[in-house]
């Protein structure tokens, strides 16, 4: 955080509380004390009425008079935004993020002791694992430098590539990196659990005019089919939070869903996971199929 980030953050903080000390600016934005005391000089000098009140419970406030009566965002609002960076804290955990939080926590006070809501997330080993790659990422991004990684796909083929990041994207319960491919001279979406040996390289790169909408590669790459299958009722809320409750048929002795599922193995992989729970029933093509791919793992085991 540069020094001009820190004196906003001071001010907007500063609005919201009575008196904050040295102490507590210290330790949130990583600075020592005396830095502390350097910025509250120089937001005297700007003429924002900061003032000093000495003693144990003292500390750095900003004059009645200056503060504005109406806050642009409610506690309500505070609340949501810390919702949904708790999300991005569990998934991402990075001392950006916490210190983002306490920040915002910062501005309005007192906040509610327990939030409406609340959000976990498995507590997977490879998600701590997998941190050291994001923050890699992350830093190519801002930096706008190349990176290179050996890579291999799902059918296993093993490559080397180096590309110009853009973007990273979490769907599902996998993370992925978007760029341009400088081996394919085109964009690339890589699945980060197959990447090895990323490292960041000295040369950096100018953004393309041309660079695809959010979304747009995944839609053309990714070839979809729409199935009916028969369901029974105990993975019927899986159903529905996935597809939602129009794409159920109950005619009161059965359960149809219409699905949209991956027309390749990964597909055949999702369906797989409900077992004896669900069954396809149209298109016949895509049943065959997927009655070859279950034949296929059965023999595996004989």
């Amino acid at each position: 955080m540069d020094k001009v980030e820190r004196l906003i953050s001071i001010i907007m903080i500063l609005l919201k509380k009575e008196l904050v000390s040295a102490t507590e600016f210290s330790q949130l934005f990583h600075v020592s004390k005396r830095t502390i005391l350097r910025d509250m000089e120089t937001l005297s000098l700007s003429n924002i009425p900061i003032y000093a009140v000495t003693g144990v419970k003292g500390g750095y406030g900003i004059m009645e008079e200056y503060k504005v009566d109406k806050r642009l965002l409610s506690s309500s609002d505070i609340q949501h935004i810390l919702t949904a960076l708790g999300g991005l804290e569990q998934l991402l955990l990075t001392e950006e993020v916490e210190q983002t939080i306490k920040k915002i926590e910062a501005m309005v006070s007192p906040l509610p002791q327990k939030r409406s809501i609340q959000l976990s997330f498995y507590e997977w080993e490879g998600r701590s694992e997998m941190l050291a790659t994001l923050q890699i990422c992350q830093q190519a991004i801002v930096q706008k430098r190349l990176i290179a990684f050996d890579y291999t796909d799902k059918d296993g083929a093993a490559t080397t590539r180096r590309i110009e990041p853009y973007e990273l994207h979490f769907s599902e319960s996998s993370w992925y990196l978007k760029g341009f491919c400088l081996h394919r001279q085109d964009y690339r979406t890589f699945k980060l659990s197959r990447i090895d040996a990323m490292r960041i390289e000295a040369r950096t790169f100018h953004p393309r005019d041309d660079e695809p909408e959010q979304g747009d590669e995944a839609r053309h790459t990714t070839q979809l089919v729409t199935i009916k299958a028969r369901i029974s009722s105990a993975i019927k809320d899986q159903i529905i939070e996935r597809y939602g409750r129009r794409n159920i048929e109950d005619d009161g002795s059965r359960l149809i869903a219409t699905m949209v599922v991956p027309q390749h193995e990964g597909g055949f992989q999702f369906l797989a996971g409900f077992g004896a729970h669900l069954q396809i029933v149209a298109p016949q093509a895509y049943v065959d199929d997927f009655r070859n791919y279950l034949h296929q793992m059965v023999t595996s085991y004989a």
